[in-house]
């Protein structure tokens, strides 16, 4: 029935929305929006193995996207590239190799425009469960981490001090990111995923004062843009990914009205603009 499966896909995307948005805002203070896009081409590569092995798809997607977190990690401490370097390999790279996966694998029908820009009309009873549930573990794990999390993202120097491991904590991070996409891509895609990390967190930035408020705001911004998303997509028959992420950008162009900028949640961005 047609109100048995949108209910289904307006539970998954409320709930991806909500798990985005803390995430997202660590992504804007930090200034990691290409590690999100790397995080995500990752996936394709995930996809194909998961195909190649016939293993489940988001374990093979969230172990792929684990594995170039870490990868990512030990490059840097080599050293000899920039971050910003690394992560145009390693994205382009993943994404790369995913294709030329898929196309040597003549005998498996792959729908690569679902998996690129997602099908959140077919999600499952067990694909909502998994998304809450994955999005609490997520959201308890942020909220554990949060002041580690923050202080390093201010000052990495401070943190230590504070008897805090910055590093732990950034590892943290991507892995739950990992986690996020595996969860993510039948909802948006894996072509769109950073934008529903991104943009509502973006949005929310102008209209809070305090980090806190933000990670609320980016929830509930990410979460109408998921629910408009969905009725513009039923209503012009449009792909429901690509209607919620236009969604989500309507309502970042309206927070660039002159409304008044939130300041408190600058603070988290100090350590972006050395």
């Amino acid at each position: 029935m047609l109100d048995d499966f949108f209910f289904r896909a307006m539970l998954a995307g409320i709930g991806l929305a909500i798990t985005t948005g803390p995430l997202g805002c660590f992504i804007i203070w930090r200034r990691m929006a290409y590690f999100g896009d790397t995080m995500a081409h990752s996936a394709l590569l995930g996809i194909a193995l998961s195909l190649l092995f016939s293993v489940n798809l988001m374990v093979s997607v969230f172990v792929v996207a684990a594995a170039i977190s870490l990868l990512l990690i030990v490059l840097q401490k080599r050293g000899g590239l920039s971050a910003d370097a690394l992560l145009g390999i390693l994205s382009h790279a993943t994404l790369a190799i995913g294709l030329v996966i898929v196309a040597f694998m003549t005998w498996v029908r792959v729908d690569l425009m679902g998996f690129l820009f997602g099908d959140i009309l077919a999600v499952s009873r067990q694909d909502v469960g998994i998304i809450w549930g994955g999005g609490v573990l997520v959201l308890a794990a942020v909220a554990a981490l949060w002041r580690p999390l923050l202080a390093s993202t201010v000052s990495a120097e401070i943190a230590e001090a504070e008897g805090m491991h910055p590093e732990r904590a950034k590892l943290a991070f991507m892995l739950l990111m990992a986690l996020v996409i595996a969860i993510a891509m039948k909802i948006v895609g894996i072509l769109l995923i950073t934008s529903l990390l991104v943009i509502p967190a973006a949005a929310a930035r102008r209209f809070s004062r305090t980090p806190e408020m933000m990670a609320v705001l980016a929830s509930l911004i990410g979460a109408a843009a998921v629910v408009g998303g969905l009725y513009g997509s039923l209503h012009y028959d449009t792909p429901s990914g690509p209607s919620i992420a236009v969604a989500a950008l309507m309502m970042f162009l309206i927070s660039l009205l002159p409304f008044g900028r939130g300041a408190g949640a600058e603070a988290a961005e100090r350590e972006g603009r050395r």
